[in-house]
């Protein structure tokens, strides 16, 4: 009868290992790459047509984004909560829009966008959170607030449906799936704080600089009342200027590089985009 000694099962049991998780990464991209080069389902095409930015994109970027929807689709996946059921249709459009936001931080092939997203939670309506504030004075409160999306750090999102349709509309200045995975972006290097992993040469300091100085002008505009093009909600938080920012950025370019023109081009730095081509 063959027999092995202990010490030679326990090294084989680590080559084993070692193979395996050398293996995996180069069988995901590979799977990625199947995916990237397989046609794009008409029925896909149709949903994404009805959306007048996807419409507006250059012929190479509609054929970028299609290749990330489809490993994001096959890869993460959205849950319908409340018994709320999930459609290619909803997959698809929400994809779309996340990946917007990557066509160039996550270009490369056989790589997926949003690499650290487990899935999506989607609701049929806007839900409700039990959540904590801290009051003037330190004293922390906690009470139940409705939410229209969550972005968590451990790769999960939280969309409601009908706000997520809101954002595919014509002329609208805010879209859900773009601030949650703002949110997402931030999240990557950390808790969200504003300050995503920035582009390989880009300065950390006139990000730093930029962002500081156009987040308490929003404060200052919002205590006075006055109306203003970035959301009044991104002077909450840093967290949340940067991710109403990037909502501007995309759904309001024109306007934003004419009034915050220092802010305009930080975005188009990190998104290494310049959605003002499309418009």
């Amino acid at each position: 009868m063959l027999t092995f000694s202990p010490a030679l099962v326990f090294a084989l049991g680590g080559l084993v290992a070692l193979l395996c998780l050398l293996g995996l990464p180069w069988w995901w991209h590979q799977r990625r790459l199947r995916l990237q080069r397989a046609p794009f389902p008409p029925a896909w095409r149709r949903y994404l047509w009805r959306w007048p930015l996807y419409r507006h994109l250059p012929p190479v970027l509609q054929q970028r984004l299609q290749k990330m929807v489809q490993v994001f689709v096959a890869e993460k996946p959205v849950i319908g909560c409340q018994g709320l059921q999930v459609t290619d249709e909803m997959r698809v459009l929400i994809a779309a829009q996340a990946c917007l936001m990557v066509l160039q931080l996550h270009a490369s092939a056989g790589t997926a966008p949003f690499p650290e997203l487990r899935q999506v939670l989607l609701y049929p309506h806007p839900f409700v959170v039990q959540a904590s504030r801290t009051q003037p004075g330190g004293v922390v409160s906690s009470g139940q607030e409705i939410r229209l999306g969550e972005s968590w750090q451990h790769g999960q999102v939280v969309l409601s449906w009908p706000d997520v349709q809101a954002g595919l509309r014509e002329n609208t200045a805010q879209n859900l799936v773009i601030h949650e995975f703002a949110h997402q972006l931030d999240q990557e290097n950390g808790p969200a704080n504003g300050a995503p992993l920035l582009q390989r040469g880009q300065s950390v300091a006139t990000w730093a600089q930029v962002f500081q100085r156009e987040y308490e002008t929003l404060q200052w505009l919002v205590d006075a009342g006055a109306s203003t093009l970035i959301d009044p909600y991104g002077a909450s938080a840093p967290e949340e200027f940067f991710a109403v920012a990037s909502e501007t950025f995309f759904m309001q370019p024109q306007a934003l590089a004419q009034q915050h023109p220092a802010l305009f081009a930080q975005l188009a730095r990190y998104y290494d985009l310049d959605p003002r081509a499309w418009t």
